[in-house]
């Protein structure tokens, strides 16, 4: 019985269907159950933005900081999807995001959001946690080298590096090759960041 339902827990949580979701855990589901890539019902919830899902399920207990097989939770997916909802909800989980947990590249939820321009995440990140502006991830690149690296040079881009920048992210820091952010933007032509990045 209690498998049935964990099968309904995790289908409902992907859905964001809340009503099945609490009916799954009435009926004996754990909160912890996991699907075949050891997804967690939260984490299934955090990748399709299902954030009133979400927040059933972190009031029912379910860890924020729990791996799939690609070391991802909901906290860190919320750096992909760019959610400040979901980033909210997970927040005042109790115990609270892990925000050293690493991704399967070794990086933390302010990488990707950086690399994809998710400019009110990014700004909410910086302004409501402690997270490391300078951490550097598996490739030896830091939020800032990433958003010029893998970003378009674009205006989210723009406000993304701004954002950085004014939470005090090392500009000099350079990627393993030596190259920095400012000398990536150059190569790429891209100006306005290139400016930005010159700025003291």
């Amino acid at each position: 019985m209690t498998a049935a339902a964990d099968l309904r827990l995790l289908a409902s949580a992907r859905q964001g269907d809340t009503e099945a979701l609490r009916a799954a855990l009435d009926a004996g589901a754990r909160v912890e159950a996991r699907d075949q890539e050891l997804r967690s019902p939260l984490l299934l919830a955090a990748l399709g933005d299902h954030v009133e899902a979400a927040r059933v399920l972190v009031a029912a207990g379910a860890d924020v900081n729990a791996q799939d097989a690609r070391h991802d939770t909901a906290w860190l997916v919320t750096g992909v999807t760019g959610s400040v909802a979901m980033m909210r909800v997970l927040l005042a989980a109790d115990p609270a995001p892990d925000l050293t947990l690493r991704n399967r590249f070794g990086g933390i939820s302010l990488i990707p959001a950086s690399e994809r321009g998710h400019v009110a995440y990014v700004g909410a990140l910086l302004q409501e946690t402690a997270i490391d502006v300078d951490h550097v991830n598996d490739l030896g690149w830091t939020a800032l080298l990433e958003a010029v690296i893998l970003g378009d040079g674009g205006r989210a881009q723009q406000k993304v590096v701004a954002l950085l920048l004014a939470a005090g992210a090392d500009r000099e820091l350079a990627d393993s090759r030596g190259t920095t952010a400012l000398e990536h933007a150059e190569r790429r032509g891209f100006d306005e960041l290139a400016t930005l990045l010159r700025a003291r």
